[in-house]
């Protein structure tokens, strides 16, 4: 469908979602058709119509899109126009999401709130008629960006998740919030991944700077040694997990990352030997991102990196599967403009 009104396309907003997300019911469909402009609600249910409406959003010239089905739908929707533009020597338009899909970890960033109803609509309004927004770098890795990549057990946590909500939890009567978040998440993790981890070897990890100076950070934030170089050697030794991010959640409030925020122009690498008394008996601190172990936990801040690792091990971009590599790099993208409940408003 052709739009109808004579707004000027950079002053409206597309809203992709993910017609396949389990929260994408008839009921949030018609709410959204309802408050856009006639032609700006897009539903994606396959990559090759994710690359036609990201043509599309381009095309007419839209200020701002939105996407609707949780990290992965974002993670696809921003790397097919990011993609396109950049072919296009365009500057991509400004980004947003809706909270209608599992993980959103964005969410937690930018102040995204509901998933039906009123609170969805009053979300689109908000961020149709006064959000502002922030520059943002994403994570870039084998053409795909997005907020966050791993290797090991992260990957391996998200994949047990979704077996423990969808397989365990959805069967009993109880609340939502426990099907949906930190109880799935901790039950997959403590009953799941990291036993899985303990009778199998330990992958041995090694990472190489190929990019500006990293820096090793402490609990306090601040980097402890020298820089490292170019060319250098970030870590060597066995690990359990080896993830890169440029915001400090996974799904949930999962505080994976509490250093991602402290220079814009680096992002989190974090590298753990955790197993599973320690995540057990320190589970809260863990989830707040206050946990601090000289001899578990290792955090850096790094730009552009090399993540080669043996054997063959499980790895997500964006908290999708991607199967098992033995090797990757991993850089920061430009950054976007992401639009941001908690920025201030736009004049």
């Amino acid at each position: 469908m052709q739009p109808t009104t004579d707004v000027h396309p950079q002053n409206r907003i597309a809203v992709i979602v993910n017609g396949n997300a389990k929260s994408v019911t008839d009921e949030v469909l018609a709410t959204l058709d309802e408050i856009l402009e006639a032609g700006d609600l897009y539903v994606s249910r396959s990559i090759d119509e994710g690359t036609a409406i990201a043509r599309t959003v381009l095309d007419r010239g839209y200020g701002t899109v939105l996407t609707g089905g949780g990290d992965g739908t974002f993670t696809n929707v921003v790397t097919q126009v990011v993609r396109l533009a950049r072919e296009r020597g365009r500057k991509p338009p400004r980004f947003g999401l809706l909270r209608l899909g599992t993980g959103n970890a964005l969410s937690w960033v930018v102040g995204s709130s509901g998933r039906k109803g009123g609170l969805l609509a009053a979300d689109v309004l908000r961020l149709r008629d006064e959000a502002g927004a922030r520059p943002l770098r994403l994570v870039e890795c084998e053409g795909i960006v997005a907020p966050f990549c791993g290797f090991g057990i992260d990957a391996n946590v998200l994949a047990d998740y979704h077996r423990v909500r969808d397989g365990f939890f959805k069967k009993l009567p109880v609340p939502h919030k426990w099907v949906a978040g930190a109880v799935s998440y901790a039950v997959a993790a403590t009953t799941m991944s990291i036993p899985k981890y303990l009778v199998k070897p330990v992958p041995y990890v090694r990472v190489t700077n190929i990019g500006g100076d990293a820096y090793k950070i402490g609990p306090s934030g601040r980097p402890l040694e020298r820089p490292i170089r170019a060319g250098e050697r970030i870590f060597e030794g066995k690990a359990r997990m080896v993830s890169c991010s440029t915001i400090p959640y996974y799904g949930f409030g999962f505080r994976v990352f509490p250093f991602a925020d402290e220079r814009p122009d680096r992002m989190a690498l974090r590298i753990t030997t955790i197993g599973s008394i320690e995540f057990v008996s320190n589970f809260k601190p863990i989830w707040r991102g206050e946990y601090a172990c000289a001899t578990s936990l290792f955090d850096f801040l790094v730009d552009k990196v090399r993540i080669e690792i043996e054997p063959s091990t499980a790895f997500q971009i964006g908290g999708d599967a991607m199967g098992e590599r033995t090797a990757v790099d991993v850089t920061m993208t430009e950054p976007i403009e992401l639009v941001d409940l908690y920025a201030p408003p736009r004049a």
